[in-house]
């Protein structure tokens, strides 16, 4: 399925989701770009008011995509995406799911900033976030030990509210 019929709605996750979003991390092309957690850290993360996980849903009802985010309960009102994945990558998927959540994030809670880092070497996503409207804000060099043992830079971008706000008038 190409283009954004390969996402419909959101749609929180549940316990019975876990499945899904472990063996979605564990696919080939989130080797490099997203750690693995355990399945005890997901289900803890899961049931704690400060996470909220969220799946992108095609219009057949499919899960094909999660995301997780944290510091819902941050009282400065910065909320990270803590990590974002689709099934398939390039098929259209990802714009419209992070646009959702955009939106759910800045209309449903007191976020003022939604933050995110970003793999240096992913010019993909980066540009992705960049069209939506999050700012770079700088690098943090050699900052994780990838799954290979190498280490890579992330770049941190945000949306601010104003900012949100403005792109939605």
């Amino acid at each position: 399925m190409a283009g954004s019929e390969a996402f419909s709605h959101l749609q929180r996750a549940a316990p019975a989701d876990l499945a899904f979003i472990m063996a979605t991390e564990g696919l080939p092309h989130n080797a490099l770009r997203i750690s693995q957690w355990p399945h005890e850290r997901h289900a803890a993360c899961l049931g704690d008011p400060d996470f909220a996980y969220w799946l992108a849903v095609d219009a057949a009802g499919r899960a094909v995509g999660y995301a997780i985010l944290r510091g819902l309960t941050d009282r400065n009102g910065n909320v990270a995406l803590q990590r974002i994945s689709v099934v398939r990558p390039g098929q259209g998927t990802g714009r419209p799911f992070l646009r959702a959540l955009c939106d759910r994030v800045f209309s449903e809670t007191d976020c003022h900033r939604f933050w995110l880092d970003v793999f240096t070497d992913n010019p993909a996503a980066r540009g992705l976030y960049r069209s939506l409207g999050f700012t770079e804000e700088g690098i943090l060099r050699q900052s994780i030990v990838r799954a290979d043992g190498r280490r890579a830079d992330q770049a941190v971008m945000s949306l601010l509210r104003p900012e949100w706000l403005a792109a939605e008038a």
